[in-house]
């Protein structure tokens, strides 16, 4: 993917600078909401199938080296292949139900908070009740209690936080993007973070890639 050298606000000390979606923040840091269409962006479902294909591949061969060891030879094999075209068939309709049921459950949206400066970037997951709406006018009152300034508003969206993942530039070996699907995934060896930008995708990129002098980016 080409890079777009979008210029990076200078008056990070002073106030809130806004691009479209993006905030750069009175702290120093740039701060946005997502909201991620369960229902028609499949990237989650993705994460999660994939997770448990690599499951049910390691009980498949697993298996067929049980039945190789055993001189079972090509019937083993057979088996195994067998075995695990069944295990995956249960697995991906079982994945996909529940899919749709904890999307049904969200209201169909996933709502993220990212934070992002040169040393990294962190993705907050939002309870279920909490709406983007609720949210946007929350980012500078948040800012705020970053910065040691408690307030209410910003209180709140701390305690609302469901689950976060931190990406440390300096560990982030692989930058991918998927432009269409509105994500970035920021890859450590072991941590892997998913970033969801609606507006702004090619900025925060652009940001990413330059603050990962170790990362392959593509």
């Amino acid at each position: 993917m080409e890079q777009n050298a979008n210029p990076v606000p200078s008056d990070a000390g002073t106030t809130n600078v806004r691009l479209r979606q993006v905030t750069l923040c009175a702290d120093g840091k740039y701060r946005w909401i997502s909201e991620l269409d369960m229902f028609r962006n499949p990237t989650i479902f993705f994460l999660l199938f994939k997770v448990f294909g690599s499951i049910i591949l390691g009980i498949g061969a697993f298996i067929t080296l049980i039945g190789l060891f055993e001189g079972g030879g090509i019937n083993a094999l057979k088996s195994g292949v067998q075995i695990v075209l069944i295990i995956s068939a249960i697995f991906f309709f079982l994945t996909l139900a529940g899919y749709l049921i904890v999307a049904a459950m969200y209201g169909g949206k996933y709502v993220v908070v990212f934070e992002m400066d040169d040393k990294g970037i962190l993705h907050r997951q939002l309870q279920k009740q909490v709406k983007k709406g609720q949210v946007v006018g929350w980012i500078s009152a948040f800012a705020a209690l970053a910065a040691g300034k408690p307030t209410a508003a910003g209180s709140g969206l701390l305690s609302a936080t469901k689950t976060s993942s931190y990406s440390t530039f300096s560990a982030v070996r692989r930058v991918k993007a998927y432009p269409r699907r509105h994500l970035i995934k920021v890859n450590e060896p072991f941590c892997k973070n998913q970033i969801y930008v609606d507006d702004d995708f090619e900025f925060v990129y652009t940001y990413i890639c330059s603050h990962c002098p170790k990362a392959k980016c593509s």
